[in-house]
């Protein structure tokens, strides 16, 4: 999954990342335990902060996603691991280098905002 944005801290991209593989993982039938494995435990723990804090679009969406996930049968669960990076796991290694070669290719070369994509997109329908 691509998340084109700009701006974002690594905090939010964490996040998303931790947002996007729950979405995935309760959609498919047979997934009962989930396992999460993450360099920064603490946003983990962020989730179920119920106090006010600048990630909480996040957080709630993560709590809906494992709301419908509990609901489906009570004795699923899901674990929290924390593998810091300078442990050197062999899968964490791979993951780190994948990111890291990763190139990005904007869509607007100058422009590769959310607000341009919005400005643009509402410019069409009113030239329409």
């Amino acid at each position: 999954m691509l998340h084109y944005a700009v701006s974002i801290t690594s905090t939010e991209a964490e996040l998303f990342a931790i947002r996007y593989s729950i979405n995935q993982a309760i959609q498919v039938s047979k997934v009962s335990h989930i396992i999460v494995i993450t360099d920064t435990i603490y946003m983990m723990y962020q989730i179920f902060n119920l106090s006010v804090h600048s990630y909480q679009q996040q957080s709630i969406a993560i709590s809906k996603d494992l709301r419908c996930f509990f609901n489906k049968y009570p004795l699923n669960s899901i674990k929290l691991w924390d593998c810091p990076s300078n442990n050197k796991w062999p899968l964490h290694l791979i993951v780190n280098k994948e990111t890291k070669n990763f190139n990005f290719i904007p869509l607007y070369l100058y422009k590769t905002s959310w607000d341009f994509d919005k400005k643009n997109k509402c410019n069409n329908i009113i030239q329409n």
